[in-house]
């Protein structure tokens, strides 16, 4: 079996870290919402949300703004046979970065959180140049 391009394999792993900030998401809003709004058709006004969840909400929605920019360059250095060098330390500077991002926005932590989000648009711009 061929080894894959270490984009692929991290793409991989990203769809376990998308999941990962979903549950954590859906984890937070059920403990302010409570069992019966996350298991019932969730009609009407929705209890806003607290503090936490808040926070996992809106972690959730900026790992889902860079996640698509993720996914095309890993795919188009697979696919180009650019993988590799900038592209691989890219790839994994995005992934480690939006692992430690999480955690970062649910404690709250200004700045070293925003430097998280930097570097992983860092990782994006060290792919793109390699693909280009």
């Amino acid at each position: 079996m061929p080894t894959l391009p270490i984009e692929l394999v991290l793409l991989g792993w990203s769809t376990i870290l998308l999941v990962v900030y979903i549950m954590t998401q859906g984890q937070m809003a059920t403990l302010d919402r409570g069992l019966g709004w996350n298991a019932g058709p969730r009609d009407g006004e929705a209890k806003p949300l607290g503090t936490l969840a808040g926070r996992a909400q809106r972690a959730l929605r900026n790992f889902q703004e860079t996640y698509p920019a993720f996914i095309a360059l890993a795919l188009a250095l697979a696919v180009s046979d650019r993988g590799g060098g900038l592209g691989a330390i890219g790839a994994w500077t995005w992934f480690i970065a939006r692992i430690v991002y999480l955690p970062l926005y649910l404690m709250g932590v200004p700045y070293l959180r925003s430097l998280c989000w930097t570097v992983s648009v860092l990782g994006l711009i060290l792919m793109l140049v390699r693909l280009l």
